[in-house]
């Protein structure tokens, strides 16, 4: 290594610092992009984030820039997957009052939690792309913000007095990335979207066939609370109100008044993770129990035609049904319960087993065919998802294997479902193939070559180092070209993105020496668009003779 070497890798430093906005030099050490070749068969997982996150000029990682691009995958701080990592991280960053963690330490927290953090950046979750996911999400979002019809319900009076302007969406996806937007933690009572989360709890406690002895699976084609049974005597189905009478009859009945409540809120937040919001508004429980006429109507009318099993106490049934109905959650607490039933019976942000896959399939089958009261034929034709809603505002939409959704916004339609609500569901599966007999599925995995060289290709017009990170781990051919033979050098050398050029060159390792068409080279690009810093360093790559062993300068001159 000559003295020239090691000035030539100072001025290399100076430029990534001079290239970069004030704003972005903070986080520029994370855009390193991993190259799997250059690791030793015996690195592990936490040696390769390491050298994907770490400055090489200070040998740290930045805590604050590190957890910003973990967000950035759709992984929140309170994920209990990652609780062991971000509490050392945290706690380093408090007992040391900095932001840098040098290599042994950050090594020794990543490894609690490795293989969620390489899922993580490695984008092998479904939905791998999730910055452009919420950006479409919230375009959405805003589209049907100016929305305006219906009005709050008013049979119970504590839902006639929530602001009717509250309008929030919250996403959890079978991973356990999530998003909101506007109003998701604000609480409200889980009303009618307590029944598919009820009969999958009544059902996996005591299986399918023992829970359709007393409820059925048909659409009944007539109001949620008509006083009407099937033709062998039982309530059609459980997503009306007389079906969930007769569930709470069937959950616990061994147990004291108290203790069923008990169970219940203890499944309703193993089924959120643990996190978010989940208690029991009590005014609405009374609001509710005062305004009950037609339910208790229900109730006798099912107690003349012995539907309830036997033994069973009417009164407690009603009482608990009334309780769950009153149970208060948000948007966020209730998109991972839809997460969880999108997965299948396993909590996203857990990955523990609640429910058992044939009871979800049972579940997601009914609330396909009858979640949306007198909607529920149009909604399967329109947006083809199962789904249910409750007059409190709230509409639970599941995406099977991909995500659950929660909208929330109290004014109803004349069906009583959220206007808001159902407006962003038909919407979302124009924007995204999601309708259950549509084909395709979303996804920004590589099906073509071609969608390949337009994705990196405009990734490299924009100067998006963390597109290419993803593209590296998820092993796409940094080298691939387009039809004038111009590759993501070429053009990220053209449109002068110095950060982005050494990063491929240096740990990329791409060909730094291809021509286009025309015979140009990304050197001559970049002196041809006035950008000297970039021409000067890939004219002393050419010199050097191979960026390999600039590489190794930088290396041994930060050692």
């Amino acid at each position: 290594m000559t003295m020239a070497d090691i000035d030539f890798e100072n001025e290399c430093d100076q430029m990534r610092e001079n290239s970069l906005p004030e704003s972005d030099s903070h986080h520029a050490q994370l855009h390193a992009q991993l190259s799997t070749h250059v690791f030793s068969a015996d690195e592990g997982p936490e040696d390769i984030l390491w050298d994907l996150f770490c400055d090489k000029r200070t040998n740290t990682v930045n805590i604050d820039a590190f957890i910003f691009e973990l967000h950035k995958t759709g992984i929140r701080d309170d994920d209990p997957r990652l609780s062991e990592t971000l509490s050392v991280l945290k706690n380093f960053k408090k007992s040391n009052r900095t932001h840098f963690i040098p290599e042994v330490n950050f090594k020794e927290a990543v490894k609690s939690n490795i293989t969620m953090l390489s899922r993580a950046f490695s984008s092998e979750f479904r939905i791998n792309d999730f910055d452009d996911f919420s950006s479409k999400m919230e375009s959405i979002y805003e589209q049907i913000k100016s929305l305006t019809g219906g009005k709050n319900a008013d049979y119970i009076p504590q839902l006639a007095k929530l602001n009717p302007n509250y309008w929030g969406v919250s996403i959890c996806t079978v991973d356990g990335q999530r998003v909101s937007f506007g109003d998701c933690n604000v609480p409200f009572s889980i009303q009618s979207s307590s029944k598919p989360i009820m009969y999958s709890v009544a059902a996996t406690d005591l299986g399918a066939e023992q829970v359709h002895r007393y409820v059925g699976t048909e659409p009944s084609g007539l109001s949620f609370n008509e006083i009407t049974l099937d033709n062998k005597n039982r309530p059609h189905n459980p997503m009306i109100n007389a079906g969930a009478i007769l569930i709470a009859s069937l959950i616990k009945p061994e147990c004291s008044p108290a203790d069923r409540f008990d169970y219940i809120m203890k499944r309703l937040k193993s089924l959120a993770g643990n996190t978010g919001h989940v208690g029991f508004n009590n005014s609405v429980f009374l609001s509710e129990k005062h305004t009950a006429w037609r339910n208790f109507a229900l109730a006798y009318f099912m107690r003349e035609k012995n539907c309830f099993p036997e033994n069973s106490s009417l009164e407690d049934a009603l009482d608990l049904y009334f309780q769950i109905c009153s149970i208060e959650v948000d948007a966020e607490t209730l998109a991972v319960i839809a997460g969880t039933l999108a997965k299948g019976g396993v909590c996203p942000i857990t990955e523990e087993r609640l429910l058992e896959p044939e009871v979800v399939r049972n579940t997601l089958s009914i609330m396909f065919s009858c979640g949306m009261y007198d909607y529920s034929g149009q909604f399967g034709f329109k947006v083809g998802l199962p789904a249910k809603s409750s007059v409190s505002g709230a509409v639970l939409l599941v995406i099977p294997n991909v995500c659950g959704i929660v909208t929330f916004s109290p004014p109803l339609d004349e069906l009583g479902n959220s206007v808001k609500g159902v407006a962003f569901c038909e919407e979302v599966v124009k924007v995204f193939p999601f309708h259950n007999f549509q084909s395709l599925n979303y996804s920004n995995d590589r099906q073509t070559a071609v969608q390949d060289v337009v994705t990196v290709l405009f990734a490299a017009q924009k100067g998006d180092i963390s597109a290419f990170r993803r593209f590296s781990l998820q092993g796409i051919d940094l080298n691939q070209k387009d039809y004038d033979s111009r590759t993501a050098l070429h053009i990220a050398a053209c449109e002068g993105h110095l950060e982005l050029v050494i990063f491929l060159v240096d740990r990329c390792k791409v060909d730094f020496r291809v021509k286009d068409r025309w015979g140009n080279t990304p050197a001559s690009e970049a002196l041809q668009f006035g950008h000297t810093a970039i021409h000067e360093y890939l004219t002393r790559i050419l010199e050097i003779g191979s960026s390999r062993k600039a590489s190794r300068t930088n290396i041994e001159r930060i050692k």
